[in-house]
C-alpha cells in the first residue's frame, strides 16, 4: 500500500512512524518536516498528504502535528478525505470500521512508540462495516464532499 505521511515537526514519533510503515511493507511518501526542503507548516503538509489520497497517488495518509487537531482539520478540507484523529487503538479501529476513514491523524505530543504500534495495528486491521446504517452514513459524508461545489446542486 502507498501511504502519504506528513508532520510539521521532525519528532521521534514521526520518524518512527515512517520506519514502521516501511517495515510493514508500505511505500511511504513524505511531506513537511519529513521531506527536506518541503514546507513544514501543519496546514500545508497535511493538505499535501490528503491531496495524495484524493487524487489516488496514495491509498491512505497519516498526518501529524503537535495535537493532531490542526492536521486533521487541514486534511478534512480536501474533498474525498475522511481524516480521523486517533489517540488510541479503539478509536482507530472505529474510524476505519464505521467511518471508512482514509487518513489517520496523530498527535506528536501524546503518541508514544508503543501506542503508535497499537494504533497502526488497529488501523490496518480495521475493515469497513457492511451494516446498512454505517454505509448510509459514509455515503452521506461522500455526498457532502460535493455539496456546494461549483456546478453541483445544493
Amino acid at each position: 500500500m502507498r501511504i502519504s505521511v506528513s508532520s510539521d515537526m521532525d519528532e521521534p514519533v514521526a520518524r518512527r512512524l515512517v520506519v514502521e510503515l516501511r517495515e510493514r511493507g508500505h511505500e511511504v511518501l513524505t511531506h513537511g518536516a519529513l521531506s527536506p526542503g518541503a514546507d513544514p507548516a501543519w496546514a500545508v503538509c497535511s493538505e499535501a498528504a490528503a491531496r495524495d489520497v484524493a487524487r489516488g497517488a496514495a491509498d491512505q495518509a497519516v498526518v501529524c502535528c503537535w495535537t493532531g487537531t490542526g492536521a486533521s482539520i487541514a486534511a478534512n478540507k480536501v474533498p474525498g478525505v475522511r481524516a480521523a484523529l486517533c489517540a488510541d487503538a479503539a478509536t482507530a479501529d472505529g474510524a476505519r470500521r464505521w467511518n471508512d476513514a482514509n487518513v489517520l491523524a496523530l498527535s506528536l505530543r501524546l503518541t508514544s512508540g508503543p501506542l503508535l504500534t497499537e494504533i497502526l495495528d488497529a488501523w490496518f486491521a480495521g475493515e469497513v462495516s457492511t451494516d446498512a446504517e454505517d454505509l448510509d452514513n459514509i455515503a452521506h459524508v461522500r455526498r457532502a464532499d460535493t455539496a456546494g461545489a461549483p456546478g453541483s446542486p445544493e
